[in-house]
């Protein structure tokens, strides 16, 4: 499946703004231009504040507390908007399993789903 069918799948629309986190090299560069193509709006740094419809997280095992970015990421997201936690794939550097990543959210489920978002998790991997 290609980028621009992932976007789709997403459900990414024209005029969306998307707070981005944890941009680094590795991150996936098709995905990253389908979703500006498809939105044609430019990525929100994660030092803004400004709200957002949704939140595109790049996620590595050594990047922190799961939950306090997640937490963070809910305060300038709309009510219904969806956090998308994105690792690298299996067997790559920095991979989190799905079961971790539900664990650490689960921990937390009042200051998540209070917002009633959605958080996802979706395997990446990088030509």
């Amino acid at each position: 499946m290609g980028a621009d069918q992932v976007v789709d799948r997403m459900g990414f629309a024209q005029g969306q703004i998307i707070l981005e986190v944890g941009l680094k090299s590795d991150c996936d560069q098709d995905l990253r231009n389908s979703l500006l193509q498809k939105t044609g709006t430019e990525f929100i740094e994660g030092s803004a504040h400004e709200v957002v419809d949704s939140v595109l997280l790049w996620w590595r095992d050594d990047d922190g507390d799961l939950v306090d970015e997640l937490v963070d990421a809910l305060t300038f997201l709309t009510e219904d908007g969806p956090i998308w936690v994105l690792t690298p794939k299996v067997g790559r550097p920095g991979h989190v399993e799905a079961s971790d990543i539900q664990d650490r959210s689960e921990e937390h489920t009042s200051e998540l789903q209070s917002h009633l978002n959605l958080v996802c998790r979706l395997l990446l991997e990088k030509k």
